[in-house]
């Protein structure tokens, strides 16, 4: 016989039962991924896959290489500075003003050495008068005593007169060297041909020795220095090619060189430093932008590819997620040679040509989880 409150439980049960709806099932249009991207479903416990979700491992013509990126800069920089303490007195160059070497770019107001120039000047006609007299004294005075008519001490005392007027002569003219070296640092020119790219100063400012005045750049040739491993700087050589990429001018590439590496790696990183040039004659490039290159060290040869976007992490700890018997299988790779102009990177193990990989992240791609393909019917609701 069954008991009062038992009955009452299971009543209140089934009618809690009775008064509860289902969830609807969940759908593409709802919350899902859009058409063309991979989205979880929520019936399964898998993936749904689109074609643009996968990508197929081939094989193409690939040239082994060194990946290299950073900003492009200028291959020289000159800050110029004055030597003196002065006041500005008139600037010949600004912002993108191209100059020749040895032009005149600022004046500085230094009356006070010209003055000491000028000085030194009038010093040295003074100074010669003054020896071509002690000269004159001193053949007379050989002659005298050639007659007899005067002492070897006479003639002795007159060559030692000779003697200070051409030391006085001799500094004199070092006098004038140093006020006119001191004279010419009141004309600022530019000790490269370049361009201006930065100027601090203007007209009437004061300055003191040290002052960076101007900065010139030589933009003809453009340098990228970058920090390899050290294995990777072993197969490099100075000289050897360079392919480069801009992101402002998109799926164009540009050819330079390696211009040097550095003999020992730094002991904080382990890493080498790099760099490479680029020409830029036209100017057409413009200096500062990030620029990605390859060093090509190697003949072009086939080699198995994926995107770049199917590799996840990097070094020893890169992977890429396979399709294999409808389930994904996480797949430790070796990377090699990568084409950022391309958007591929070489698999030298852990994938054959022809197996199926995820082509780009997926939200909760897992090791084992099932997938699908997105059919054209399924798409289309």
């Amino acid at each position: 016989m069954i008991s009062r409150p038992f009955t009452a439980l299971l009543l209140a049960s089934l009618a809690l039962a009775c008064g509860k709806k289902a969830a609807p099932p969940a759908s593409a249009s709802n919350g899902g991924a859009s058409d063309g991207a991979a989205h979880t479903d929520t019936l399964s416990t898998g993936l749904t896959l689109t074609s643009s979700d996968v990508a197929e491992a081939r094989v193409v013509s690939l040239t082994d290489a060194v990946s290299i990126s950073g900003p492009l800069e200028p291959a020289q920089t000159v800050q110029v500075r004055t030597q003196i303490n002065a006041i500005v007195r008139a600037v010949r160059a600004d912002r993108g003003t191209r100059v020749r070497r040895g032009e005149v770019l600022i004046e500085l107001d230094a009356e006070g050495l010209r003055g000491q120039a000028t000085s030194a000047k009038a010093a040295i006609a003074a100074a010669d008068a003054n020896l071509a007299l002690a000269n004159q004294r001193l053949e007379n005075a050989q002659r005298l005593l050639t007659a007899g008519a005067i002492s070897p001490m006479d003639l002795k005392t007159t060559e030692a007169a000779r003697e200070v007027a051409a030391a006085q002569a001799a500094s004199a003219r070092a006098q004038y060297a140093t006020s006119s070296e001191s004279e010419s640092r009141a004309r600022i020119v530019s000790p490269i041909d370049g361009i201006v790219s930065n100027r601090a100063v203007e007209p009437g400012e004061a300055v003191r020795e040290g002052n960076v005045l101007l900065t010139v750049v030589e933009t003809r040739t453009l340098e990228l220095r970058a920090q390899v491993g050290v294995d990777e700087a072993m197969r490099v050589r100075p000289g050897a090619p360079v392919v480069f990429t801009l992101d402002a001018a998109p799926g164009e590439t540009f050819q330079g060189k390696v211009t040097r590496v550095d003999p020992r790696a730094d002991p904080s990183t382990r890493q080498v430093g790099l760099a490479s040039s680029l020409s830029n004659s036209s100017g057409r490039i413009v200096a500062g932008q990030f620029a990605r290159g390859r060093v090509l060290t190697g003949a072009p040869m086939p080699q198995v590819v994926v995107p770049l976007t199917a590799v996840s992490g990097s070094g020893a700890d890169a992977s890429v997620f396979v399709i294999q018997n409808g389930r994904l299988a996480k797949r430790v790779v070796v990377l090699g040679a990568r084409d950022d102009a391309r958007g591929i990177v070489a698999v030298r193990s852990g994938l054959s040509a022809g197996e199926r990989v995820l082509a780009v992240p997926v939200l909760g791609a897992a090791e084992g989880l099932a997938v699908t393909m997105a059919t054209d019917s399924s798409r289309s609701r």
